[in-house]
């Protein structure tokens, strides 16, 4: 006795459900070291800030995301050219404690003619002098200390830029990874509605089913179609930013992203603000440019004083003995209403200006440390909730619907409404699951540490 054939294709249907969903609901969590470890150096650029806290027994990481970051750190533009910028500016700090240049003169008093001397005359003779300007006590000093804090600030800026650069590595390729898993998980939503079609069509043909149930599956594969090609585009567009990141062809293949199991997270809110306080490479760079501005207002105190200029002269007289002669001159600050004292006010200023920077600089990153955590958080909870609950109880209504729908007691749209209820929750478990990695990410670049390899 031949099996009907709406049995046949219930039976592939069943067995394709019971197989399973691709959510991994029995993955568990790996572990991380609950401390945070980081720089607290707030002044020395040659010292950076611990890149990892992670522990030894921490899981290795994602080996194909290590080397994308590593390309990006040896790559990117961006990043080498705020390498370049703090080359600059270490380059000016032995400029800013150098003496300017000596002035060498040469003259004569004689005839019109240029250096012909009128003999029998004392006064007449070639002249030779060489002068050079000497700063107050303590300007020098003052110059590249200011210059070199300066050049700190924008050593942090340089390690900020890094950070930046590698969490959003982070963030295309977790990015990557969902549009990869979406586009898997709506190329099998479609293979079980084209067979679902096949039964609506199998029990219209029998005169069991309507053409409604055939036209609604229609749509339903047209609307996966649609949203299978949107995904598809958009995996484009996250394998072109993440070569861009990478300074690559935007076309180069990246390759699949390898396969993500939930991990844990163990730090408080309050460890990772304490963390960012002393680690952060924005606040660092604060810092130095405060203590820039306070060497610029030292400085600017020390301009009220008088600045030197000593010289020597040698004077060739035919017939004569030759001359020697010395000078030291003064320069007196007259002018300080209009020079000095607004350079003081202005100093003073810039002073106050870098320490409310500072503070709203501060205040800020305790903002987007909370805002990330509390998008960790709630990924990590949803991604519970759908692993051990809702794709679940998903998949087994579907399962049910199917079983139902063969002995005619479960009608069909209520069929395709639990497939369609399946397939968003499996992306929404995806969606979360690339979310809780890329809100980490985001966190790493501000609290100036790693917090997963």
């Amino acid at each position: 006795m031949k099996a009907h054939p709406i049995k046949i294709v219930v039976a592939y249907l069943l067995t394709a459900v019971l197989a399973g969903s691709s959510v991994a609901l029995a993955q568990q969590p790996g572990t991380l070291s609950p401390g945070i470890a980081g720089d607290t150096s707030r002044n020395d650029r040659n010292q950076q800030p611990v890149l990892s806290s992670a522990s030894s027994d921490a899981p290795a990481g994602i080996p194909a995301l290590q080397q994308l970051v590593e390309q990006a750190l040896e790559n990117n533009p961006e990043i080498k050219a705020m390498q370049r910028r703090f080359d600059m500016m270490r380059a000016r700090i032995p400029q800013a404690k150098s003496l300017d240049a000596p002035v060498l003169s040469v003259g004569y008093m004689g005839n019109i003619i240029p250096f012909q001397v009128q003999k029998g005359d004392p006064s007449s003779g070639r002249i030779i002098g060489i002068s050079q300007d000497l700063p107050y006590p303590g300007k020098r000093s003052l110059r590249g200390k200011v210059a070199s804090a300066d050049a700190d600030a924008e050593w942090w800026a340089f390690e900020q830029t890094r950070r930046n650069v590698v969490a959003e590595v982070k963030d295309a390729y977790f990015d990557l990874y969902y549009l990869t898993k979406a586009v898997r998980v709506v190329t099998k939503t479609k293979t079980l509605l084209e067979q679902f079609t096949k039964i609506a069509e199998v029990r219209y043909t029998v005169g069991k089913g309507i053409q409604q149930d055939v036209l609604k599956a229609q749509v339903e594969f047209s609307k996966l179609i649609e949203q299978q090609t949107i995904l598809e585009q958009r995996k484009q567009i996250a394998e072109a930013r993440l070569n861009s990141l990478l300074y690559r062809e935007p076309e180069s293949p990246v390759g699949i992203p390898e396969e993500l199991k939930p991990r844990d997270f163990p730090y408080t809110l309050a460890a990772l603000n304490e963390t960012a306080v002393a680690n952060y490479p924005d606040l660092k760079g604060q810092r130095r440019k405060i203590e820039s501005a306070q060497y610029a207002i030292q400085l600017a105190k020390k301009n009220f004083y008088p600045d030197f200029t000593v010289g020597f002269t040698y004077i060739n007289r035919p017939a004569m003995p030759e001359m020697y002669g010395m000078n030291i001159g003064i320069k007196l600050p007259v002018y300080y209403a209009q020079k000095q004292r607004p350079a003081l006010t202005e100093a003073t200023a810039s002073f106050e200006a870098e320490k409310r920077s500072l503070e709203n600089t501060t205040t800020l990153l305790f903002f987007k440390i909370r805002d990330k955590y509390l998008s960790e958080t709630t990924a990590k909870r949803l991604l519970s909730l759908y692993s051990t609950t809702i794709v679940p109880q998903s998949s087994l209504s579907l399962e049910s619907a199917i079983a139902g729908y063969e002995v005619g007691k479960v009608d069909f749209l209520t069929l395709l409404d639990s497939l369609v209820t399946l397939l968003n929750y499996e992306l929404s478990y995806y969606e979360q699951l690339s979310n809780e990695e890329k809100a980490v990410a985001a966190l790493e670049p501000l609290v100036g540490v790693t917090l997963r390899p």
